[in-house]
């Protein structure tokens, strides 16, 4: 347990209510819950010093203990709401989970469900580049494909007319030209304790982007469930992942 001498909280943040998919977090991707999928990542990591879901409601949270998480807490409707941002739920857990298992934590992840087939290396590689690279913060990210970037981004006016985002978008006519371009990709943010209790950051002035290869789903539409059920059945296939 622990990193380097440093206590470590997962947090899985799992509110009861969502619009796009209702009840989202309790929905299977290859027989297991998204939360189920989020348990087990967390489960895989030896150096983990303890596992909390922050939910606001009790079928989710019944879901938590069922795949071995703890729930010291109930979030207070004010971090639940479609509008609450990640930095005060994730700071309210981690000062819940401190009064709850009477000890400090250092670092912190944050593994959200609507990730579900996330590897655990990938968890490992945000917390290594936090700590060996000094930095204040890390999260994963993918690559922006060429298509989707600012230089090849258009605007259409209210008379349908298009024109560039950018002014030099017109310079760019093969993807060699463009620059690279990242997103966030939803397997793993990592802080460090001063980061986020004290600052209230999470994307703080010193993140690094731990990159990552290949098509991640990030499930927020009823379609990426399908998609993410199709990538499951792929990568079982090819020996790479278990479900239920």
């Amino acid at each position: 347990m622990t990193w380097d001498g440093m206590k470590v909280l997962a947090v899985i943040p799992a509110r009861g209510g969502s619009k796009g998919i209702p009840r989202k977090n309790l929905r299977q991707v290859g027989g297991i819950s998204l939360i189920g999928w989020a348990a087990k990542c967390a489960h895989a990591l030896s150096w983990i010093d303890a596992v909390v879901l922050s939910t606001d409601d009790e079928e989710m949270a019944a879901e938590g203990r069922a795949q071995g998480l703890e729930v010291p807490f109930l979030r207070p409707p004010e971090f639940a709401t479609d509008v609450a941002d990640a930095i005060g739920m994730w700071r309210h857990a981690w000062l819940e989970s401190e009064r709850a298992f009477g000890q400090r934590f250092d670092l912190s992840i944050l593994l959200q469900p609507t990730t579900p087939l996330r590897n655990p290396a990938d968890v490992e590689r945000t917390l290594r580049a936090l700590v060996e690279g000094g930095h204040r913060s890390a999260t994963t990210v993918s690559p922006v494909p060429g298509h989707f970037t600012p230089e090849k981004t258009l605007r259409r006016d209210d008379r349908g007319r298009l024109s560039y985002y950018l002014a030099e978008g017109a310079r760019h006519s093969n993807r060699q030209s463009i620059p690279d371009y990242c997103h966030r990709n939803g397997i793993c943010y990592a802080v460090d304790r001063e980061t986020l209790v004290d600052c209230g950051r999470i994307i703080a002035d010193d993140c690094v982007g731990v990159m990552v290869e290949g098509f991640v789903v990030n499930i927020d539409e009823p379609i990426e469930l399908e998609l993410a059920e199709f990538m499951f059945e792929r990568q079982r296939r090819a020996g790479s992942i278990e479900g239920e």
